[in-house]
């Protein structure tokens, strides 16, 4: 059974210092890969995947990512505004999280595009179990990566639970920017920024982190090179 959830939550504050200095006037989520903005990449994947309702937080250039998203008329946006302080993906679900509802949700970074996989969240929604489930990550193989700079974030198990790397020199899999979570995940965390990895760390064992593998090939975009990379895979130049 499917359990798409409707609401989305966008990771959308960062500094985006990497990117620098295709983010000397714009937050990281407005730099355009193939003609169209980071952020609108997605919007429209999470759009086709039945999200109906967006949350985004804001900090960096703040204002004019507000105005960008004024123009996507066809989306339900709903501004989380962290122009006080950075809070990191934790802090960030957090602070929206009276704006987010108790259904589950997705979350996504926006620094990440694919090719090859265009069922990939479909899926992803498909094995999400919310009784079973805190978290479940989409997930791509190492040899199907680019742009990213570690060694490997997970080991998978048959049934899907997911093994953090530890002191494995190596994992197959990395996490690749979106999952489906309870919004009430961070509930219970006290501080006012952290990572959201924080709590994954605590869950895994208990069998509660899951992922689904997603089929094509995945780009993190987190600077100007790997921005370059991916924009030739993306326009076949």
């Amino acid at each position: 059974m499917k359990h798409a959830p409707e609401t989305a939550f966008i990771l959308a504050a960062g500094l985006g210092t990497r990117m620098r200095p295709l983010t000397d006037d714009r937050p990281k989520s407005l730099v355009e890969v193939a003609g169209k903005t980071l952020l609108d990449h997605m919007l429209d994947r999470l759009k086709a995947a039945g999200a109906k309702r967006f949350v985004v937080n804001v900090h960096y250039f703040a204002d004019r990512l507000e105005a960008h998203l004024k123009t996507r008329a066809d989306l339900d946006i709903i501004i989380s505004d962290e122009r006080a302080a950075l809070l990191e993906t934790g802090g960030g679900l957090k602070k929206a999280r009276a704006l987010l509802g108790d259904d589950p949700i997705w979350v996504a970074n926006t620094d990440s595009v694919w090719t090859g996989d265009d069922d990939a969240l479909d899926r992803l929604a498909a094995a999400w179990q919310p009784d079973e489930m805190a978290a479940c990550l989409l997930l791509a193989h190492m040899a199907q990566t680019t742009g990213f700079d570690g060694a490997g974030d997970f080991f998978m198990a048959a049934k899907g639970a997911l093994a953090f790397r530890g002191d494995a020199p190596a994992a197959p899999l990395n996490y690749m920017g979106v999952h489906i979570t309870h919004p009430s995940i961070v509930d219970h965390e006290s501080e006012a920024a952290f990572s959201l990895a924080k709590i994954w760390r605590r869950i895994a064992p208990q069998g509660r982190l899951h992922g689904v593998v997603m089929h094509g090939d995945w780009m993190h975009v987190g600077d100007p090179a790997a921005r370059d990379a991916a924009e030739a895979r993306l326009t076949g130049r």
